[in-house]
């Protein structure tokens, strides 16, 4: 607070009190007092008021400055008001009175849609679970009933299973850490699953899958890293080329500090000023208006949160009409992931 500032606000007050003495020092003209008191009184009186402007520009001062540092050292704004302590000024305790009404209502705004999202998320959670019904049911009659028009239903049915396991993650990804379950799970084991629940696809387009080099121990959560490779797969499987032999080859290395997992393919690539922002919510990129009309961005967006959560960083690299390779990096000494 500027003490310029503070005297402007006090401007009328000042002019009140100016205009008092004028007055005062009027009336004492009519009394023969001598000019010393004549001049003294007003003068201690202003003096007085004035000492007065100051010692209440210093305790407000302190107080403001005080809210202001802890607003500025803290990260969660709404938490000013456990912070501040009780003024020695009226309108100070006004002002956190006010502050702590307006923490309380917000609270209570938020907790209500809180527990609105979660009981939608639960809705969500609840309504996919029982849409995986009958699509089991439809892919058992259709086993049971193969012919070419079947097939084409069964591989509708993978795409539409796909995009219920995407809305259940992301559904989940806020609140990861309820759904975790961190133990020692088989690479290979890992690909693998992701290879199966593809296998239709990969078949009917006739895809080469090339793994080698997975004999490695993670640990991690194995169904979330599946859906992660999955979304990676399932996006090699969209943007390859029609005219060449398709072909996504999964290995890894292991350094020092980590296990890297590739996965490359030889599809059309990725132009170079779009890869930052593969992970961007709702980002389709070239690929995806001109190829993909239905793509919703939403794939790699979750790859990125998952990871995140995981403590896995994830990297892509691109040539466009040439390959994608997309890098999965996994600690190599423990799993350190975020449960916020």
């Amino acid at each position: 607070m500027n003490f310029f500032d503070f005297l402007k606000d006090k401007i009328l007050q000042i002019i009140l009190i100016i205009l008092g003495l004028i007055t005062i020092e009027i009336f004492l003209m009519i009394y023969p007092i001598g000019n010393f008191l004549k001049i003294y009184i007003p003068f201690i009186i202003f003096l007085l008021y004035f000492i007065s402007i100051i010692i209440e520009y210093f305790i407000k001062n302190y107080f403001y400055k005080n809210i202001d540092n802890l607003l500025n050292e803290l990260d969660n704004k709404y938490l000013i008001t456990e912070l501040i302590k009780n003024p020695d000024f009226l309108e100070g305790k006004i002002l956190k009175e006010i502050l702590e009404q307006i923490n309380k209502s917000m609270i209570e705004n938020v907790n209500k849609y809180k527990y609105s999202q979660e009981d939608y998320k639960e809705y969500i959670e609840m309504w996919i679970h029982e849409i995986k019904i009958p699509i089991a049911t439809s892919k058992m009659i259709i086993e049971n009933n193969k012919t070419q028009i079947t097939k084409s239903i069964d591989e509708e049915l993978d795409k539409i299973d796909n995009y219920i396991e995407q809305a259940l993650f992301y559904a989940r990804s806020n609140v990861a850490n309820q759904d975790y379950y961190i133990k020692k799970s088989n690479l290979k084991d890992i690909v693998n699953e992701c290879i199966k629940r593809n296998k239709t696809v990969l078949i009917s387009e006739k895809i080469l899958i090339n793994i080698h080099d997975l004999d490695e121990q993670l640990n991690t959560d194995s169904k979330w890293i599946v859906f992660i490779l999955n979304q990676i797969v399932q996006n090699s499987i969209k943007y390859r080329k029609k005219d060449v032999e398709s072909e996504i080859e999964i290995y890894s290395k292991k350094g020092k500090e980590n296990i890297i997992l590739y996965i490359k393919d030889n599809g059309i690539g990725i132009k170079n000023n779009e890869l930052t922002r593969l992970f961007d919510k709702g980002f389709t990129g070239t690929n995806g208006r001109l190829l993909n009309k239905k793509s919703t961005g939403i794939g790699l967006y979750l790859c990125k949160k998952l990871c995140d959560k995981l403590g896995i960083s994830i990297e892509v690299t691109s040539v466009q009409n040439k390959e994608t390779k997309v890098k999965l990096i996994f600690p190599n000494n423990s799993y350190f992931y975020n449960l916020e």
